[in-house]
């Protein structure tokens, strides 16, 4: 059996920057994870500036690519709306190994499949045994499936299905687009220049909101990356994308219990406007080490619930 004071299932933005707290402050933990880093993350990689205050990131300190967003080209209904702001493009499978890596916390590639609450401890698989049980596995995390399923039941008009595909690209338009709502997409579809030369497409939209209307997520890919070609910033038409899931915003009551906290997607912290979520994940991971360090109190009041706030406050930071 394997002891420590705490465990993290997930080592994604939530996990590391818990487990990054808590080593600053000589706290023992071990984080597992089903993945071994570096591993691909299904997201469009933009993180705000509040998210690289958070985490204490500056151009001149990241080893990766990270490409400055002086403003982002919206489209609402086919109407052309550019806002100034300063936003950030990362490639999550550089950022999240690289934060881990930085967290300085001993790591274990493990599936959780089991956790009992024996004598005040969570043992896990009859393997790891903890005081304190962090769940930052994202929208499938084991710790919620098994332990806040039942108190903290999900909100089916909360989700979002997501198709993406991020790829080498010698692009020559170097802006980020968004539309919104295009082709009656209860959501909107992104074009992302990233560092290194990638480039990473997707779409998003409400899965309630398609069933109603008959529409499912393929069909509004293959218009996107239509679309992309006659737009010229795509000139391929063979990308074939990966989906997945995530929920935005919705009823919380129950993030902690019994010393296991839920960060990050695990929790369905996403913002309701644009489902951005490593912000969310990043404060939450840090706000459940304060927790296990301090001992106060755990919640995801005071998060930010609209990204249309942190889009406002990078304009302030041109």
């Amino acid at each position: 059996m394997i002891d420590t004071k705490v465990i993290i299932v997930g080592g994604g933005p939530s996990g590391s920057s818990c487990a990054w707290r808590l080593r600053q402050n000589g706290v023992e933990c071990l984080v597992l994870d089903k993945d071994v880093f570096p591993r691909t993350k299904l997201c469009a990689g933009w993180i705000t500036p509040q998210a690289v205050r958070d985490l204490r990131l500056r151009e001149d300190n990241y080893p990766h690519g990270m490409i400055k967003l002086d403003r982002l080209h919206f489209r609402f209904y086919g109407k052309k709306v550019p806002i100034r702001t300063t936003q950030y493009s990362i490639r999550r499978f550089e950022f999240d190994s690289w934060l881990l890596q930085r967290s300085g916390a001993p790591t274990a590639e493990h599936t959780v499949r089991e956790i009992k609450r024996v004598d005040g401890k969570y043992i896990i698989d009859d393997k790891y045994r903890c005081e304190y049980l962090v769940g930052a596995g994202g929208t499938n995390c084991p710790v919620y499936r098994i332990l806040f399923k039942d108190k903290n039941p999900r909100d089916k008009g909360a989700l979002i299905v997501a198709m993406e595909k991020e790829f080498p690209f010698e692009y020559s338009d170097a802006n980020c687009y968004l539309w919104f709502f295009e082709n009656k997409l209860p959501g909107y579809s992104w074009y992302v220049p990233k560092g290194g030369g990638y480039i990473n497409i997707g779409i998003g939209g409400k899965q309630a909101s398609l069933a109603k209307g008959q529409d499912d997520i393929h069909r509004q890919w293959e218009f996107l990356t239509k679309s992309l070609q006659q737009l010229k910033l795509i000139d391929i038409s063979n990308v074939t994308p990966k989906g997945y899931s995530y929920y935005l915003r919705h009823r919380v009551s129950v993030m902690s219990s019994d010393k296991a906290y839920l960060a990050g997607d695990a929790a369905g912290l996403a913002t309701v406007d644009m489902g951005e979520g490593i912000g969310p994940a990043v404060q939450s991971g840090l706000r459940a080490a304060d927790s296990i360090i301090g001992g106060g109190a755990y919640s995801w009041q005071g998060l930010g619930k609209y990204s249309a706030v942190e889009l406002w406050r990078g304009r302030s930071a041109n």
